[in-house]
């Protein structure tokens, strides 16, 4: 009897989950930031660091390479088979309702990188980090809406998570346009054909996923060597992953999306969170240029970019606001879209490649801003009425 993973009954699975890989991506983030600045640091992160005694693949030599360039592109391939679902069949499939969310994600990024360039504008070897506080993390913020129960309107969860998708279409197009070193076009050019293969067999109607499996491992391998970052793989392959549905309301993009989300959420992104989020809080202050640009535009730049998009397609009826929500709730809601957390510490990681004291500057900066939106949010939306007053 085939299983109905309609989009429909994927979503009412993932819902029913979906905070719990927040809650344990806060207790991941604690915990390394605790080892971090405690007897066993050294330890720590020499567990991550260390060179690996063997490796099958020569450009991944730590296991923190392993997981930052290849467990995360099957957080990027889980994020690109949450977009396509999202236009194909999801809210983003209808132009009038997408609208809003749209505009909002992108003035949510505009905004922070300015803020960002606004405090770093005399440094010019920062600017390189502007696209940090641009990103949003949907999981970190989706564990602060749990915390608050029924209090949210389900109109403000479904916009908060219309806007995460359209932020991570963002950063990956930013990955791949901005943080991209020289090109190696013999691999460049094999990662091309391969892409085209899968794209083919989607044409010619090939519904088995071993095949795009296959192929998808091999596209990461050739882009990983391509220069371009190897995580841009797994979005890559996840546009090739057919959609339609069949007569059971089934489809192969719908089978991997609900075999990889669990995996995604409670294994890859904490041990991303375990291996990125341990900084000595000694190694630098939030005063300086960097963490007080990131700080400033997750917190500050997020909550304005994302408001003001919002008020203004209301005001010139371009838009109407999610049905049931008030100011507060919109308010906290934007608030939210400032914890930055995982992509943010992977572009602050692309950004300053090289230079670990940086990093380690952008990490402070990602946290406190992340945390400050945090908490910030949960107390404007722990204000606000169940539903907004009519």
């Amino acid at each position: 009897m085939a299983r109905n993973l309609g989009s429909g009954g994927l979503r009412s699975r993932i819902a029913a989950s979906e905070a719990a890989p927040g809650l344990v991506l806060m207790a991941c983030a604690a915990t390394a930031l605790v080892l971090a600045n405690s007897p066993l640091a050294h330890a720590w992160h020499a567990l991550f660091l260390q060179p690996l005694a063997w490796s099958p693949v020569a450009r991944l030599e730590t296991l923190h390479d392993w997981i930052n360039d290849g467990a995360m592109a099957v957080f990027f391939l889980v994020v690109g088979l949450e977009i396509k679902r999202e236009f194909v069949m999801g809210t983003l499939a209808d132009s009038a309702r997408r609208r809003l969310p749209v505009l909002a994600a992108l003035a949510g990024m505009a905004v922070p990188a300015l803020v960002f360039l606004a405090v770093t504008n005399e440094k010019s070897e920062l600017h390189g980090g502007w696209a940090i506080p641009s990103a949003t993390d949907i999981a970190f913020a989706l564990g602060v809406l749990a915390l608050l129960g029924n209090r949210v309107p389900p109109s403000v969860r479904l916009f908060l998570l219309t806007v995460a998708v359209v932020d991570d279409i963002g950063a990956i197009a930013v990955i791949a346009l901005f943080y991209t070193s020289s090109l190696a076009l013999p691999w460049l050019g094999l990662a091309v054909l391969l892409f085209a293969a899968m794209a083919a067999m989607n044409r010619f109607g090939v519904r088995r996923l071993p095949p795009y499996l296959v192929l998808a491992a091999a596209l990461w391998f050739a882009v990983l060597h391509s220069g371009i970052h190897a995580t841009v793989a797994g979005v890559l392959a996840a546009f090739t992953i057919p959609v339609a549905l069949d007569r059971h309301g089934d489809s192969p993009l719908l089978r991997l999306e609900h075999a990889l989300v669990g995996v995604s959420g409670f294994l890859i992104v904490p041990l991303f969170g375990l291996a990125n989020a341990g900084v000595e809080l000694g190694s630098g202050t939030l005063m300086a240029p960097l963490p007080l640009g990131i700080a400033l535009g997750l917190f500050l730049g997020k909550q304005a970019g994302v408001m003001l998009a919002i008020l203004g397609c209301e005001r010139a009826g371009l838009a109407a606001r999610p049905a049931g929500a008030g100011l507060l709730h919109l308010w906290g809601m934007a608030l939210l879209c400032g914890i930055g957390f995982t992509m943010s510490l992977f572009i602050g990681a692309l950004a300053f490649a090289g230079a670990p004291h940086l990093i380690e500057e952008a990490k402070i900066g990602v946290l406190a801003g992340s945390l400050i939106s945090a908490i910030a949010g949960a107390l404007v939306l722990g204000m606000a009425p169940r539903t907004a007053p009519d």
